[in-house]
Formats: structure tokens, C-alpha cells, sequence
């Protein structure tokens, strides 16, 4: 059975104080190299949500090394904290899990993708959650869109030849045509050229007008103004890897990608924005979901609390308002909603594009 959890319900029947009085929660983050700034977003919107509620943090580094994870939760143990968000990195779970489910501290991971370990997880009843999308799941909302959106007209797959870019358009080669839909066009490409019309002619010749392309920013860039300079209205789609660096080669506006929304959702929106202002952070990468993921512990906690239940039980079938929109989590601790949204590129940012009503 599902649960609708609302702050305002959580604070008018009393659980939200007492929950605050007990709660100290681990940020576990990079502090040092190439991941450090993605550590400092999950440390901003970590302390903005947990300053509101008044819940203690305490900061974990995050080496995202092979053997790390044991020092990881060692290290959360020793602070008492009742759960860690963060874990930005699957070096830092693998090892970390079989630990913090001895102690019984949930973990929430923003970012890791990889399935096997949430299947791992499961099998051993460690109390892992995922506030991110899992591997399958761009996959699935690009075949979703390309389903909706595209059926009526030639359909391209386009892929880079990298194991990424190949399993991805693999992926959606086979849903779409477990769906009846056959692509028109099947082709990979060369990566990294400076040109690609060979490529193009041979979609014009083909007379497709849309195009999956299983590759990164700047190769789906020198594509979409190869085909202007072609004259062909070609529509191209692409995935995550789209949200990158906008060089050396201006994305052009039209070009549409699979991603996650990075400001405040719902209907708390407006005043996270002013919140996020106010604290002079700017709400990208992790800070909406590390703040997401601090109001959800709590508010799972105040639960548990009051029914004297486990915290993970809460956490089950508990519809949670957050800086993400609503979350809930299924029995396998996954996301029960696909995050991924579809995106069009317009005045250089990636805006969402309304999903039809049903």
C-alpha cells in the first residue's frame, strides 16, 4: 500500500520534532580530486535541507578508490550517524554495504548506476537505496519517446562504436522493435571528426528525418549542422552524454536529450529557488537530490519513529514531497518513477519539454 507524505502532515502530527532531536545523518562525498565539486554540490543542498529541519550532518570523505568502501563505513559508524546519502561512486558501496546493514544504516546513493549492485543488495538484504535512475532506464525513456513522438516517421539509430554508445542504441534497437517499430536506419559513425557529412548524405538518401545518436555532445553537434548545411530537417535525439561541455562545437537549439531535471520540482518549487538564492548556491548536479535525500530520511525517520518500525519500512511505499517532485521507493528500493525527462536544447540551456497529457 502507498503512503502520501507531506511535510506540513509530517509536522502537524508531531513526528517531525522528536525525529530532529535523535537524527545525525552522514554526507558521504569526494573532499579532494576530480570529484570534489560534485562533493561540494551534494554538501550544499545536504546542509540547506538538514539547517531547515535541524538535523546534524557529519562529512564523510568519499576516496572513490578499489577498497575504500570499508574505511567509508567505518567511518559513518564511528560518527553514530542513522543513515548516509551521498556515495557518489560504486567503489565506496560494494565494501561499505555488508557494514552499514550489520549497524542498520540505510545508504542512499545519488548518482550509482550500475544494477548489479542494487541486485547484490537485495539478495543480501542490505539496506541500499537509489535516488537516481538505474542503467536500464535512459534506455527506456528513449525508447518511450522515440515510441510516442516518432512512429510516424523514418526512424535513424546512430551509434559511435563505444561499448556505451553500442550497448545504449543496442538497448533501444530491441524495445522499439519488441514494440513494432523497426528502424529505418542503422549506422554507426567514426567519433571525434571534424566533419560527418558521408553520414548525413546518407541519411538524407534515406530519407530519414529522425535520429537516435548513441554518441557525445560535440559528435551530435557536427552532425545537426552538417545537416542544415545539407538542407535536411533532421530532428536528433541523444542521451545523458548530451549534458556536457557546449565545445568545441555550439549544440544548435532543437536538438532534443534524455536527462534529469537539476532545479527544484513541485509544487515547493518557487521558494527552494529563493532558498537556493538566498544561500548564494546554485541548484546543479547533486544539491537538489543530496537536499531531496535529507528530507526523506527525515521524514521516513519521524515515521519509524512514532510506529515504532524500522526506518527502512518506511521508507518502502512512502509517497515523500521533495525538491524533486514526489519519490517513491518499491520493494526492490528503486525509484517506482523513471527521473529521466526529455530535454530540448534552446538558447544554450536544456529545457524540459511538457509531457502530453494523458
Amino acid at each position: 500500500m502507498k503512503r502520501l507524505l507531506t511535510a506540513p502532515i509530517l509536522l502537524a502530527i508531531g513526528l517531525a520534532p522528536a525525529a530532529a532531536a535523535e537524527l545525525k545523518l552522514a554526507v558521504v562525498a569526494p573532499k579532494a580530486g576530480q570529484f570534489e565539486v560534485l562533493g561540494d554540490q551534494v554538501r550544499q543542498g545536504a546542509a540547506l535541507a538538514a539547517n531547515k529541519l535541524s538535523i546534524a550532518l557529519v562529512e564523510v570523505d568519499e576516496a572513490c578508490t578499489e577498497g575504500s568502501g570499508k574505511a567509508v563505513a567505518d567511518a559513518i559508524a564511528a560518527t553514530g550517524a542513522r543513515a548516509a546519502i551521498g556515495f557518489l561512486c560504486s567503489e565506496s558501496l560494494k565494501d561499505a554495504l555488508p557494514i552499514l546493514a550489520e549497524a542498520g544504516v540505510p545508504a542512499f546513493t545519488l548518482s550509482v548506476r550500475w544494477k548489479g549492485i542494487m541486485e547484490d543488495a537485495n539478495k543480501a538484504d542490505w539496506p541500499l537505496f537509489r535516488l537516481a535512475p538505474n542503467a536500464d532506464q535512459e534506455a527506456a525513456k528513449l525508447s518511450q519517446v522515440i515510441l510516442r513522438d516518432w512512429a510516424d516517421a523514418p526512424v535513424a539509430l546512430l551509434e559511435d562504436g563505444t561499448i556505451r554508445g553500442r550497448e545504449l542504441t543496442e538497448a533501444i534497437r530491441i524495445s522499439l522493435e519488441e514494440r513494432g517499430l523497426k528502424p529505418a536506419f542503422i549506422d554507426t559513425f567514426r567519433p571525434g571528426q571534424e566533419q560527418q557529412l558521408a553520414l548525413v548524405r546518407r541519411l538524407k538518401t534515406a530519407g530519414v528525418t529522425r535520429a537516435f545518436v548513441g554518441g557525445d555532445r560535440n559528435d551530435v553537434a557536427i552532425i545537426a549542422r552538417d545537416a542544415r548545411s545539407e538542407n535536411l530537417s533532421l530532428t536528433l535525439l541523444g542521451g545523458e552524454a548530451l549534458r556536457s561541455a557546449n565545445e568545441p562545437v555550439a549544440l544548435q537549439d532543437g536538438v532534443l536529450a534524455v536527462g534529469l531535471i537539476e532545479t527544484a520540482q513541485g509544487p515547493t518549487a518557487s521558494a527552494l529557488a529563493t532558498e537556493f538564492a538566498a544561500a548564494e548556491i546554485q541548484p546543479e548536479g547533486y544539491v537538489v537530490p543530496a537536499h531531496a535525500a535529507v528530507t526523506i530520511i527525515a521524514d521516513a525517520w519521524g515515521i519509524s519513529t512514532a510506529m515504532g518500525t524500522p526506518v527502512t519500512d518506511a521508507l518502502v511505499g512512502t509517497t515523500f514531497e521533495t525538491a524533486l517532485g514526489p519519490v517513491t521507493f518499491g520493494e526492490d528500493h528503486e525509484l517506482t518513477n523513471n527521473p529521466y525527462r526529455l530535454l530540448q536544447w534552446q538558447e544554450n540551456t536544456f529545457v524540459p519539454v511538457p509531457e502530453p497529457s494523458q
